[in-house]
């Protein structure tokens, strides 16, 4: 936190030093997967039904593949 020039508000400090502990406690990974979600459903999920956010990925398989081989063609 002594960073020559560096000015921390208490905020500031006592967020990167719950950080800090998080690290030196080994829970940081769980942490920041939980951060994650949590910051996912605050900033996106309220914004769809039923706080229900749509995937984004296509589902695998070969009916999704002999499906698009009838819309897709090569160009040049």
């Amino acid at each position: 936190m002594e960073i020559t020039g560096a000015r921390w508000s208490l905020e500031g400090a006592e967020a990167i030093l719950r950080l800090r502990s998080l690290r030196a406690s080994g829970d940081l990974d769980d942490y920041w997967q939980h951060h994650e979600q949590r910051e996912l459903e605050r900033n996106y999920a309220a914004q769809y039904a039923n706080g229900k956010i749509p995937s984004l990925t296509r589902p695998a398989g070969p009916s999704r593949r002999t499906a698009n081989r009838s819309r897709l063609r090569v160009v040049k």
